[in-house]
């Protein structure tokens, strides 16, 4: 059981000793624990996802696992390979990207902060579609709902969920580690936390079926505006993904909205258990439902408000430039004067000839 959970992990988990970081004191620290027969159960609490057991099926018996306490130190230790991972981007790809293009410090921020996380988001927009593809969550959309509460999950799900909880934990610390600045750690502050809290409320409340659908429509949205602001570091004029990113945008909120009410809305509303029970993890009731609409509905109005914002600004912005651009070509410009003076200089409004004395007046002869 042990040995199935230890192949299907990535293989940057076996290379933890070789990464030439203070984090991976602690990598290499585990595994060199994993590999002594006396400290190997305690070191599989780090490595490897708890609480499995062991479920009959048609063909022959399957393992599965529900969460616990237990699961906060695996998220610990898979913080702590996040962070190496963080530094070994940074280094071997951010840095030698940016010190090409010459970046403003603001920039220069800004660059790294896309770039991490386009390198997560792809990762995890592959993942979690491999995912639902192969659990068949989107070819039968109604096991999102049926069967809750869906307390037992399998080992790639239960993995996914650990190591999105690592990561955007570890983003916590490398606020400090990056040194980002006072006036961007609230904006950084308030989409982490968001992200914290649903993936967290859909792995608690057994949601992680619904959960996974819509990570997969958030991260598609977030690679391509990410993808689109590195573009834009690159050259300032390229700005055609931002438009793509704008429709995608759009559609994503549509799509989570709809999904949600259709799932919690309809759904669970038409389950015959709608009692709560927690040490079941059955949460089914009326007034949780009620909750966790309105946790998507209020955050998905808010990200759309920030984004309508966002547009209205830059067409503003955009508009005043033109028409800033169309006066100065539609500004006559004033032929130069010729000014014919006279010969000598002004002395206390007197003309005085060039030999200093002033010149005679001509008498006007009488007519």
């Amino acid at each position: 059981m042990g040995g199935t959970g230890l192949r299907c992990l990535p293989f940057w988990v076996w290379a933890l000793g070789g990464v030439s970081y203070p984090e991976s004191l602690f990598g290499g620290w585990i595994w060199a624990l994993a590999s002594i027969q006396v400290t190997a159960k305690t070191a599989f609490l780090f490595i490897l996802p708890q609480y499995n057991i062991s479920m009959p099926s048609s063909e022959s018996e399957t393992v599965q696992y529900h969460y616990g306490l237990k699961d906060l130190v695996t998220i610990l230790f898979y913080i702590f390979i996040t962070i190496i991972l963080h530094a070994v981007v940074q280094e071997y790809i951010l840095d030698k990207i940016s010190r090409r293009l010459h970046l403003s410090k603001v920039k220069h921020s800004k660059f790294n902060e896309s770039g991490q996380l386009v390198a997560f988001h792809l990762s995890s927009l592959v993942w979690c579609l491999y995912v639902v593809v192969t659990e068949g969550y989107l070819t039968n959309p109604r096991s999102l709902w049926e069967n809750y509460p869906h307390v037992y999950l399998p080992f790639q799900v239960k993995f996914f969920y650990l190591c999105q909880l690592a990561y955007w934990l570890h983003a916590l610390p490398e606020l400090y580690f990056q040194k980002v600045r006072k006036e961007e750690i609230p904006r950084q502050l308030q989409y982490i936390c968001l992200y914290l809290v649903h993936i967290a409320g859909a792995y608690l409340l057994n949601l992680t079926r619904l959960g996974l659908i819509l990570l997969l429509l958030q991260y598609v949205a977030e690679f391509l505006f990410h993808m689109a602001r590195l573009f834009y570091f690159a050259d300032e004029n390229n700005e055609k993904l931002f438009n793509s990113w704008a429709v995608v945008f759009v559609v994503t909120r549509l799509f989570t909205l709809t999904l949600a009410v259709l799932a919690i809305g309809f759904g669970l509303a038409r389950m015959e258990n709608q009692t709560f029970e927690p040490e079941k993890g059955n949460f089914n009731t009326l007034l949780f439902r009620l909750c966790v609409l309105l946790l998507v509905c209020a955050s998905q109005a808010w990200m759309m408000w920030r984004f309508i914002h966002s547009q209205l600004r830059r067409w503003r912005e955009y508009w005043n430039e033109q028409s800033a651009k169309k006066r100065v070509m539609v500004a006559p410009r004033l032929p130069a004067k010729l000014i014919k003076r006279e010969s000598g200089y002004h002395e206390n409004g007197v003309l005085k000839a060039e030999n200093g004395m002033s010149p005679r007046t001509k008498k006007l002869k009488a007519p």
